[in-house]
């Protein structure tokens, strides 16, 4: 038997009431998203509440109660030398937010000890034999109620604090690594409020057909894990939790951006209909894995892959991928408390670069920051004011040096065993590169005085083109890196100053915005002139639409998801170079993206 405890309480507006008589609550319901994932997932819901943990309930034998007494007191000192470790950190922060946390630490110490809460937990497992997780539940449960209950606004809200406390005691007290949704019924739907990444990177596709949410957006990091593990998602959606109960039958259209609750029998035969063309058409694709992606007048195009997860090297390898363009490495990272050696670190790289056979891995330093949070930083990394622009990927790793010389002694080692190279996150100034690579030759020789096999020569080191100052100074870069990789998604998101996670303003997000585009044009040029290699690993590369504007302004090397990748090498060997570049020029002297759009999707439509 499961019971929720909740870190925090969810609130999610429905949106308006219809006009007239609502609708049956089985009948048929059309919820509209963003569409970031496509393909089509059939399956019950599950939903989850915003901040919601299973925890285990169980009867203790009268001969374990002491040993459960003891195991909830360990959990509770823990819990409090946590806070106490908090407020340290707090301490560091403006005297007047250093003060505000303090005092909310300070009540989260004194739940913790010898209160109500506690006291209530020890009687529990002591009287009713109940385990220590159900204990904090069903306490909470009951202290929220009365809490509710009060007149008193201020004290009602302190409910939050309550569940903050209980979902650190059970964190606690389950200390075996957390499984999300390992005992759900094959082929459920996950409804939520939000998923982050880490908690996205947790799914099984054997599993779990798809998921929608009320927040995030489509270029965000859950959408790209979504993309990347081949899961139907539609993100974005409004009034989506208060319109969904756990067991309803549910459709995700990941393509059209739609949620069916309950579709009517017409409708799922349809969507049947739909998942087997779309299953049919990927069967028709797989037949291209041993073709080359030549455009139709004989211009090579290279293919790779992105990972975000060490187990989806299987199904890169099945696309005939030429290379690993772009491995994110905070895979490593996610779902854990501490943080990974050099060892394992090492030993999650090496079958991944031996896989490969030979062909190249291009290995991303730690990109942590932003939405893509890691609980192994700890208390390394704080929310700034705007996370995006503030201590995250290449600044994170310079300020850690450690941390960084331990994930290049990693990649040094398993560059011992194929073609590896290593490519730096967020980089907008040239000395951030050198201060890498006198970390990486520093590293180097540590390595070779202990006797352990690296890469030999260096691996080639890279710079990753996502912030405008990098690609206005693609020039200067160019002399002091071994190859560039133009990351559009994190480029887009900071030239139009869009949070490509944040569904209240998606829809500006835009690619083929023009100042976006002469950035592109900027860093391709400056790497031909350079004579250094040149990538693009956005998402800009996984969407058919527009490859041919790509390869138009030069470039030659794309990589993306497995999923992305059939579909792009059937539109190259369709495409004739000569005319993907005169339709390039023609878009690049435009100055309205609406325009760009419409010259581009008539070419698509005539190519």
């Amino acid at each position: 038997m499961k019971r929720k405890v909740e870190s925090k309480s969810a609130s999610v507006p429905a949106g308006p009431p219809p006009a007239g008589l609502p609708p049956a609550r089985d009948a048929e319901r059309i919820f509209s998203g963003l569409g970031v994932s496509a393909g089509v997932a059939i399956g019950p819901a599950h939903v989850r509440e915003t901040g919601a943990m299973e925890v285990p309930e169980y009867p203790i034998p009268a001969d374990k109660v002491e040993a459960e007494r003891t195991r909830f007191a360990d959990a509770a000192a823990h819990a409090r030398k946590q806070v106490k470790k908090l407020k340290l950190k707090a301490a560091a922060l403006p005297e007047a937010a250093a003060e505000e946390i303090g005092y909310l630490l300070d009540a989260h110490l004194q739940m913790l000890t010898n209160s109500r809460l506690i006291r209530g937990v020890e009687r529990r497992i002591l009287d009713q034999r109940q385990n220590a997780e159900a204990a904090v539940q069903a306490e909470i449960s009951d202290i929220a109620r009365g809490f509710a209950d009060m007149d008193d606004l201020y004290i009602a809200a302190r409910v939050h604090d309550i569940r903050d406390v209980g979902a650190r005691l059970v964190r606690n007290l389950t200390k075996a690594p957390y499984q999300a949704y390992s005992r759900l019924p094959e082929g459920s739907v996950i409804i939520a409020e939000e998923l982050t990444p880490a908690e996205t990177a947790l799914m099984d596709p054997r599993h779990i057909a798809g998921f929608g949410t009320v927040l995030g957006g489509a270029e965000g990091h859950t959408a790209i894990m979504a993309r990347s593990l081949g899961l139907p998602a539609v993100l974005g959606v409004a009034g989506l939790i208060a319109g969904v109960r756990s067991g309803d039958t549910v459709v995700v259209d990941g393509t059209a951006g739609q949620i069916i609750v309950n579709p009517s029998s017409a409708t799922l035969a349809e969507y049947q209909h739909r998942r087997e063309m779309l299953h049919r058409e990927q069967r028709q694709l797989a037949r291209l894995r041993r073709l080359p992606a030549v455009t139709r007048d004989g211009t090579r195009i290279t293919l790779q892959g992105n990972i975000e997860l060490a187990h989806e090297l299987k199904a890169v390898l099945e696309t005939g991928v030429e290379g690993i363009g772009l491995l994110r490495t905070e895979f490593m990272f996610m779902n854990r408390d501490d943080l990974p050696g050099e060892d394992e670190q090492y030993h999650a790289l090496k079958p991944l670069v031996e896989g490969m056979g030979g062909r190249p891995v291009t290995v991303r330093t730690l990109d942590i920051g932003g939405e893509k949070l890691a609980s192994s930083l700890g208390g390394r990394l704080t929310d700034g004011v705007n996370p995006a622009l503030g201590l995250r990927a290449i600044r994170l790793s310079l300020k850690k040096p450690r941390m960084l010389e331990t994930q290049i002694a990693a990649m040094l080692r398993a560059g011992a065993h194929g073609p590896l190279r290593i490519l730096l996150p967020m980089v907008s100034t040239v000395g951030e590169v050198h201060q890498v690579r006198k970390c990486l030759k520093k590293v180097a020789r540590r390595l070779a005085r202990r006797g352990v096999a690296i890469a030999d020569p260096l691996p080639p080191l890279g710079v990753m083109i996502e912030v405008p100052s990098a690609a206005l100074a693609a020039d200067a870069l160019a002399h002091v890196t071994d190859f560039f990789a133009i990351g559009t998604n994190d480029l887009t998101m900071y030239t139009l100053a869009i949070d490509r996670g944040d569904e209240q303003v998606a829809h500006l997000y835009n690619p083929l915005h023009p100042a976006v585009l002469r950035l592109i044009q900027f860093t391709t040029e400056a790497a031909s002139r350079a004579r250094i290699p040149l990538s693009l690993c956005g998402e800009m590369a996984g969407d058919p639409r527009y490859s041919a504007l790509l390869l138009g302004l030069g470039i030659r090397d794309l990589s993306m998801a497995a999923a992305s990748l059939p579909r792009v090498k059937q539109r190259i060997r369709s495409l004739d170079l000569v005319a993907a570049t005169r339709r390039a020029r023609l878009i690049m002297d435009q100055s309205d993206a609406g325009r760009i759009a419409t010259l581009l999707d008539d070419f698509n439509a005539l190519a």
